[in-house]
């Protein structure tokens, strides 16, 4: 018997997907789909994206996007991650030609929300795949234990609980928040 042949999709296959209501990614060129996130997972989320982009926005300095933005990590076979929450540096901003397709590259911080059905060696998979990209930070945010850890390698991640301050360090210069903050009651 034959080997069988495995097609491999491009970022470019992805972007042409119809849309079905469901979110995909695009690991090794391989497609998986994400199921649809629970409330829970959505508050803390828009709750982020809320306190990192009125902070971004008053000081003009990028742009934050949802869970709905891809960013392409890797060529060949290709993969596309679609962060619960991005930023990018307004250095780094696509033209508008270029925003209509995913973002080449990583955001300089990514954050992932995790949900009940998260795995820690999918985490830390996604983890090193937008720090080996380029990102600078990634937070992982724990709404079922409320902390947030803080990866800036993958040697030394820093957990931060509820009664401590997350900040922007070199990223977000002047950004911080009570890590209880992102957990609203």
């Amino acid at each position: 018997m034959g080997k069988a042949t495995i097609s491999l999709m491009t970022a470019e296959d992805l972007y042409a997907l119809p849309d079905d209501s469901l979110q995909y990614e695009l690991v090794a060129g391989r497609l998986i789909s994400e199921p649809p996130a629970s409330f829970g997972h959505g508050r803390v989320e828009s709750t982020l994206v809320r306190l990192l982009g009125t902070f971004v926005a008053s000081q003009g300095i990028g742009a934050v996007v949802s869970a709905d933005t891809g960013f392409i990590l890797s060529r060949s076979p290709d993969t596309v991650r679609c962060p619960d929450v991005a930023f990018v540096r307004r250095e780094r901003l696509p033209s508008r030609e270029e925003s209509r397709k995913f973002f080449s590259g990583a955001p300089d911080l990514a954050v992932e929300v995790l949900s009940p059905s998260n795995r820690p060696g999918e985490i830390r998979v996604k983890t090193a795949e937008y720090l080996a990209a380029g990102a600078m930070a990634v937070w992982v945010v724990d709404p079922g234990e409320r902390t947030v850890t803080v990866w800036r390698s993958l040697f030394a991640p820093r957990t931060l609980a509820e009664d401590d301050t997350l900040d922007g360090e070199d990223i977000l210069p002047g950004f911080s928040t009570l890590v209880g903050e992102i957990f609203e009651d």
